[in-house]
């Protein structure tokens, strides 16, 4: 039977080759180094938390934190859902209009176009914590200065190595395809288009330019700047600290604090328990927005042949399970 023309076959799982064993880091942990972790983790937050009031009366109104808010989440779930979710891993199957807008969605987060996104993501699932993960906290060792060197690296630096994920190799069928092919060539121009759509929506709303300004330095530049740090605190918080319900074989584990700005990416041991998953946040009280939106467009018939989780897959990779087995 031929396909229908308004739907594109979804993109093929990553990787299917095992993972290799992690190696860059054992379980125990010293207080010294939970300290560090723990201002690590804290400071840059709390700086940023108390930008907003400080700011408040000179610098930013409700219009501005409205676009920052509006502008945040709509290219974060471009990232989660669209970049991470549907093309890397392939958690369900897209008509083409879905398709390309997550891909345009996912392209305003700024954090790169789409095609070498998904490269280096599935190149990171194919040796998550161990030799060849191109970010890794743990690559340095297990020691404080290591540690700290590691999360740094994890989060920003790995981003500066001259080392460069094979795009052909990681996401073939990303480049095959004419649509995704064609809107990841274009992310200057969706950057563009991420960048200038707060100020005019300000400027219009307030007809002036301090308006267009302010709303440019919140939900432009601050916006973008508080996502970047989000998506990076799960390739570096996320396989630092957490708790490990499930088995995987990395450091992956479900950081609480993270999962409304993260849209649900936090939830990150099962995700990396279940790649496939469409939904990460699978236990009572886990808040994923992802899924939610993703049960809503196949509720809508957008998207369909959803990966959402079985409880008899989730008992099998629960570590209480292995235990009792042993």
């Amino acid at each position: 039977m031929t396909a229908s023309p308004d739907v594109i076959e979804d993109a093929p799982k990553a990787q299917e080759a095992p993972l290799p064993s992690a190696t860059l880091g054992g379980d125990s942990k010293r207080s010294v180094e939970q300290i560090a972790l723990l201002l690590f983790i804290t400071v840059p937050f709390i700086a940023l938390v108390a930008a907003v009031p400080l700011a408040w009366g000179w610098g930013v109104s409700w219009l501005d934190l409205g676009l920052m808010v509006a502008m945040y989440y709509i290219g974060c779930h471009g990232i989660t859902i669209g970049f991470h979710r549907y093309f890397t891993h392939g958690s369900f199957k897209a008509k083409r209009p879905l398709r390309i807008a997550l891909a345009i969605m996912g392209s305003m987060a700024v954090e790169g176009p789409v095609v070498r996104w998904v490269a280096d993501h599935r190149r990171h699932h194919r040796f998550s914590d161990a030799e060849g993960d191109p970010h890794s906290p743990w690559r340095f060792g297990e020691t404080v200065p290591a540690l700290m060197k590691g999360l740094w690296w994890a989060h920003v630096g790995w981003m500066f190595d001259e080392e460069q994920t094979p795009q052909h190799k990681y996401a073939p069928d990303l480049i095959k395809d004419p649509d995704i092919r064609a809107v990841s060539r274009q992310f200057v121009l969706w950057t563009s288009v991420s960048l200038l759509i707060p100020p005019f929506v300000g400027g219009l709303a307030t007809w002036s330019w301090q308006g267009a300004v302010t709303a440019f330095f919140w939900g432009s530049l601050v916006r973008v700047a508080l996502l970047h740090h989000v998506t990076w605190s799960i390739n570096s918080i996320c396989h630092a600290v957490g708790k490990r319900p499930f088995k995987s074989r990395d450091r992956s584990g479900n950081v609480w604090w993270l999962a409304i700005l993260s849209c649900g990416e936090s939830w990150h041991n099962l995700h990396h328990a279940d790649p496939t998953s469409a939904r990460h946040g699978v236990l009572k009280g886990q808040l994923d927005s992802s899924a939610r939106l993703i049960r809503w467009f196949e509720q809508a018939g957008w998207a369909y042949d959803v990966r959402w989780p079985k409880a008899d897959r989730l008992e099998s990779r629960r570590k209480e399970s292995a235990a009792q087995a042993a």
